[in-house]
Order: C-alpha cells, then sequence, then structure tokens
C-alpha cells in the first residue's frame, strides 16, 4: 500500500501573533469531545501527530473530586502535550479537582463554558455560564491560585439572545481581569433554548470574523478559534488572523490528516508514520489494556476512520467494527487486521466510501 506524501511545510501565522503562553503551544489542537476524546482516542491521535495539542472529554469538578479518577482522566504519558477540561461553577470544586489534574500530570486546565447541553445546564456549567461572567472570573480566580499550570478557557461567541460584540467583550474582559488570557472561541453561539446539542454545532451560523475581531482588540490575548473547521488549509488561513486552531469532528472521522500537521505548523523535519506504523504501535498499547481488563471495542472504535478516503476503507471499518464486537474479542483481531493489510487482501481493489 502505497504512503501519502507530506505537503512542503509551511509554517502558519504572521508575525507577532503569539504562539506560545506558559510554554504551552496551542498552535494546533483537537477539540475535547464527549464520549470520544477518551485516553485511547487520545493515544491513538498521538501515534500520528507529536505536537498537536489533545484535550480530555469534558469531566465534572465534582466526579474528578469523588470519582475513580484513574478510570476518569488516567492518561498514559505518552499523550502529553494534553489538557484536562473541567465543567463546573463552583469555584471551591474546580479548585480541588484543578489540583488533581496537576497532580496527576496535565499540562493545562482547561474549563468548559460552551457546551450547550440540557444536562450541562441543569449542573449550572458549559454554555449558560457565558451569562455570568463574574461567576466565570471567580471560578478561574481559583484555579489559577490552586495550580501553576496554565487555566484556559473554551467559550462561544454568545447565547441566545446575547449581542456578539458587547457581551462577548464583557465576557472575555471580566474573564481574563481575573488572569486568563487564553480563550479558545467556538465561532457560533449556543441557542439554549430550542436547539439540542446536535443542531448547536451545525445550525447557529459560523461567524469567524466575530473571533478575528476579537484578536485584534486584544493582540496580548492568545485567542484560538474553533468550529466548522474541516481541513489543514482552512486552518492555515485562520492562522493568518488567530493564534490557534482547534478541529474537533473532523479530526476524529478522519484522523491521518493530523499527519501533515507536525510539519505544516510545527516545522517539524521527520517523516509522519504511515497508517501500517500507527496500527502496529497502537496494538502494543491495546494488548497493554486487554490484559487490565479493557474491552477490545473501547480501544478500537476510534480507530476507524483511520483509512478515511482510501481504497478499501469500508472494508477495514466492517471488518474492525463486527470482529471487536464479539465480548471475547482479543488482540487477534488487530494480528489478523495487520496480516490482511500486509497481504493486500483487503485492498486488492478499489472500495468506493
Amino acid at each position: 500500500m502505497t504512503r501519502n506524501l507530506l505537503d512542503n511545510p509551511v509554517l502558519a501565522g504572521p508575525a507577532g501573533v503569539q504562539r506560545s503562553r506558559n510554554g504551552a503551544d496551542r498552535r494546533f489542537s483537537v477539540a475535547p469531545m464527549m464520549d470520544w476524546t477518551d485516553r485511547h482516542c487520545r493515544y491513538f491521535l498521538r501515534l500520528i501527530s507529536a505536537r498537536t495539542r489533545l484535550y480530555s472529554e469534558m469531566i465534572t469538578a465534582p466526579a474528578v473530586i469523588h470519582g475513580d479518577r484513574v478510570k476518569l482522566i488516567g492518561f498514559d504519558p505518552a499523550e502529553q502535550p494534553v489538557a484536562l477540561q473541567l465543567g463546573g461553577s463552583n469555584p471551591d470544586e474546580l479548585s480541588e479537582a484543578a489540583r488533581i489534574g496537576e497532580d496527576l500530570g496535565y499540562a493545562e486546565i482547561n474549563l468548559n463554558v460552551g457546551c450547550p447541553s440540557d444536562r450541562v445546564q441543569s449542573g449550572r456549567f458549559g454554555a449558560c455560564l457565558m451569562a455570568e461572567p463574574a461567576l466565570v472570573g471567580s471560578c478561574v480566580a481559583a484555579m489559577r491560585e490552586a495550580v501553576g499550570v496554565p487555566v484556559t478557557v473554551k467559550c462561544r461567541i454568545g447565547i441566545d439572545n446575547q449581542d456578539a460584540e458587547e457581551d462577548l467583550e464583557r465576557f472575555v474582559s471580566t474573564v481574563a481581569g481575573a488572569g486568563c488570557t487564553t480563550f479558545i472561541v467556538h465561532a457560533r453561539k449556543a441557542w439554549l433554548e430550542g436547539l439540542n446539542p446536535k443542531q448547536n454545532r451545525d445550525v447557529p451560523p459560523l461567524d469567524y470574523d466575530r473571533v478575528y475581531r476579537l484578536k485584534d482588540a486584544h493582540p496580548d490575548f492568545e485567542i484560538c478559534i474553533n468550529g466548522g473547521i474541516e481541513t489543514l488549509d482552512g486552518a492555515q488561513v485562520h492562522l493568518e488572523r488567530c493564534d490557534g486552531v482547534m478541529l474537533g469532528r473532523a479530526a476524529y472521522h478522519n484522523p491521518y490528516l493530523l499527519a501533515d500537521v507536525d510539519a505544516r505548523f510545527f516545522g517539524v523535519s521527520a517523516n509522519a508514520p504511515s497508517r501500517e506504523e500507527v496500527l502496529e504501535r497502537y496494538r502494543s498499547y491495546a494488548e497493554r489494556h486487554l490484559r487490565g481488563g479493557t474491552r477490545l471495542h473501547h480501544l478500537t472504535r476510534h480507530l476507524l476512520g483511520l483509512y478515511h478516503g482510501q481504497p478499501g476503507a469500508r472494508a477495514f471499518r466492517r471488518f474492525l467494527t463486527e470482529e471487536s464486537a464479539c465480548r471475547d474479542a482479543g488482540i487477534g483481531v488487530l494480528n489478523e487486521l495487520l496480516a490482511r493489510i500486509g497481504n493486500a487482501r483487503m485492498y486488492a481493489a478499489p472500495v468506493a466510501e
């Protein structure tokens, strides 16, 4: 099987745009995504790109404090740089959860002020907090007091009938007054009344220019942009106006697009691993976790997009899905998959997507 060639590396962004704060480089990152960016997903993505910044799923502060920490927020050191995203609105709980995250080794603590789900709203965290900038500032101040790693905020450009200009400016300025000057902004409003979480990812119109204006108004802040970005070419365009770009579903469904990130955005000269090399390395990881009692499906469900757009992608997904679903499925499934790839039996003829 042939391997895709990398584009010529082009370092992104104009001179003077901030690229690092407290040693962190958020030039390119993968978004926190509920039920998707668990530890196995992050390890897999890290095999493809060494420099992409990764984020955990959102975990509520009480869950971090009282729950099974190894299960909820455990991670492999190979995932670094990785950030822990917390949900909550109680400064004391958030500061304690942030401290726990730092003690476990997370490189950043991120506060979720963007999730629009009903469950999140009932707990008084997520996007509804954009209506309470002073409370968010208190939470940020408490977390910054508790930890030495960067504390950042992920938000929307507004909620419901907020004015995207005045209210976003008020929110950002208030939270910055508490010491946070790194904002990851999803360039859509969240409609807490009338739209469900899935609709909130697509229905509200994107307003990238509003995020650009935020950066222009606050050149000393680190402003990263998120929402609807699907290609590295698109990321390149945004990096001309913002400090960082965050991809979400596009990176999950087509993870091998990360293979070009290190060269294109970070100037890394080493070749990215091939898809087969990624699978070989992930097999060793999977074998360790299978011995610990993890079911194969939980390890392999994140791999389904690895051959996205390639001949044989459908056969790859079908084999992995069907074989991993068996309760007693083990490492033999990945061994067989790699053998089939090596023998090119699955890829003897193009298979339409």
